[in-house]
């Protein structure tokens, strides 16, 4: 097994030296700067992210200063990136960051749950921002674990017990970014037929889909928009209905005015 191991370490290691994508959160080990590329990149394209990920540091360069803008101001910049929920869950995540840890993002991750951060998103700032040596197992990875070492490695256990024997000690940094690269790129979903453990609905005609039209409208309007104007975009009043207390429960909308506007906004 350490033969085994040993030779894949050197796969992938020299794959990364040869094909390693230039991307901006790689010129970092700043946590903040992390966190941020961690939670746009979830369910996002990395081409998507790259001008929005340096629009956003260059709107807020510290986890204090996205503490400090309001919710509003939040959505309003993640306006496009989708799954706005993300947007609030980092907006509330620095507020206690900087409330509960004096603003150290990699002190509030290693010591508590921090809400609306998963194990993941935490493992991976720890890993590309100080090195550390702990996994952090996506998507991609995950499929390269059962492609080399069989369906075996599928389960959750056996895959983090892997995962850790397989981390080149000192060099956690290198070794996640490569296999994100190799997984990404060349050993693709498509290529090995290997499936994710779950995978998105049908966008085009979703509650989903009408959910983010609903937040554009309300990210665009200067005062409450009232159930008339958003009824043009959904005649269904019931699937209306339905995307709205999505949003309201969710903490995206609230009830203004006889209509609907972003929170923290005022009217």
């Amino acid at each position: 097994m350490d033969a085994l191991i040993r030779r894949f370490q050197a796969k992938i290691l020299a794959f990364y030296a040869e094909k390693a994508r230039d991307l901006p959160w790689r010129h970092t080990t700043e946590a903040y700067a992390i966190l941020v590329s961690e939670v746009m990149l979830q369910q996002t394209q990395v081409g998507r992210v790259v001008e929005r990920y340096e629009r956003w540091l260059a709107r807020w360069p510290s986890i204090r200063a996205l503490a400090a803008a309001s919710l509003h101001e939040v959505l309003q910049e993640w306006s496009g990136l989708g799954y706005n929920r993300r947007a609030l869950l980092l907006h509330k995540a620095a507020g206690i960051i900087v409330a509960e840890h004096q603003g150290d993002v990699l002190l509030a991750l290693r010591s508590t749950k921090i809400p609306g951060i998963g194990p993941y998103t935490a493992a991976a700032v720890r890993i590309f921002a100080a090195n550390e040596d702990i996994v952090a197992v996506d998507t991609n990875i995950r499929r390269i674990f059962i492609h080399e070492f069989g369906r075996d490695a599928a389960g959750p256990a056996r895959l983090q017990e892997l995962a850790m024997q397989c981390l080149p000690k000192g060099r956690s940094r290198e070794w996640h970014n490569a296999l994100m690269d190799y997984g990404a790129t060349f050993l693709t979903a498509r290529s090995t037929g290997i499936k994710p453990l779950s995978r998105q609905g049908r966008f085009e005609g979703s509650v989903r889909q009408l959910r983010g039209k609903v937040m554009k409208a309300l990210i665009a309007a200067e005062r409450p928009v009232g159930m008339k104007t958003l009824s043009t975009m959904e005649p269904d009043t019931k699937r209306l209905r339905t995307a709205l207390h999505g949003l309201v429960r969710d903490g995206l909308a609230r009830r203004a005015h006889g209509g609907y506007s972003l929170p923290g906004r005022d009217t």
